[in-house]
C-alpha cells in the first residue's frame, strides 16, 4: 500500500470531494439526499465543524470545511459520515454494488470510495476559487444551464447571504482555471 498523507492543519480551512463507489449515482436522489443530510447533522453535534460550501452531484460532492480551533481531524468525521450514511442507506433500502470478498475483508462496502480529495486552502484566494469552483460544477457536468438552477448546493444561501448574485455563473469564472487539474473524480 501506498504511503499516504495529508495536511493537517487545526483551524484550518479545506476543499473536500468525495466520491460514491463505482460512481453510483445515488446522491442527489430523494433517499440519497435525507440519509447524507441526517448523517451530516449527526456527525456535526458529535464533533463540530463548519460547512461553508458544498454541492451535490448524482455520484460525488464538494465541500469547504473550517475546522474549530485547535482540530484538523477531518478524516474521523469523513469516516463517520460515511459509515451513519451507509448504515442509513442500507437500512432503508438503498443498494449497494458489488465488493470483492478482500474488500469485504477490510469492512468496505460498496456505498462510497475509499478515502476522500482533500486540498488545503492556503489564502483567501484559493478560498474563493474553491469556493466558486464548488458552486460552478453542476454547470461543469453539464447539469444544468444556470447555476441557480441546481438545487442541491449552497450556492442559494450565498445568494441571500450576498456572496453571489442570483444570476452569477453565466459564464465560466477564471479564477479556478489552476484547480482543475485536481479533486475531480476520475483525476486522481
Amino acid at each position: 500500500m501506498s504511503d499516504y498523507r495529508r495536511y493537517f492543519v487545526p483551524g484550518g480551512s479545506y476543499f473536500f470531494t468525495v466520491v460514491t463507489y463505482d460512481r453510483r449515482p445515488i446522491l442527489t436522489n430523494d433517499l440519497g439526499r435525507l440519509h447524507l443530510h441526517n448523517a451530516f447533522i449527526k456527525i456535526k453535534r458529535k464533533i463540530p465543524f463548519h460547512q461553508l460550501a458544498c454541492c451535490l452531484l448524482p455520484e460525488h460532492l464538494h465541500a469547504i470545511w473550517i475546522m474549530p480551533p485547535n482540530d484538523a481531524n477531518y478524516a474521523t468525521r469523513w469516516k463517520q459520515i460515511k459509515e451513519e450514511f451507509t448504515r442509513g442507506w442500507l437500512a432503508a433500502g438503498g443498494r449497494e454494488a458489488h465488493v470483492t470478498p478482500s474488500q469485504l475483508k477490510r469492512g468496505e462496502r460498496g456505498v462510497w470510495q475509499p478515502r476522500f480529495w482533500e486540498h488545503t486552502l492556503e489564502d483567501e484566494d484559493d478560498l474563493e476559487a474553491h469556493f466558486d469552483y464548488i458552486h460552478w460544477n453542476p454547470r461543469k457536468h453539464h447539469l444544468v444551464s444556470r447555476i441557480q438552477n441546481w438545487p442541491w448546493s449552497t450556492f442559494h444561501k450565498h445568494v441571500r447571504l450576498g456572496h453571489y448574485d442570483i444570476d452569477w455563473g453565466g459564464t465560466e469564472p477564471t479564477n479556478f482555471s489552476s484547480i482543475e487539474s485536481f479533486g475531480e473524480p476520475g483525476e486522481w
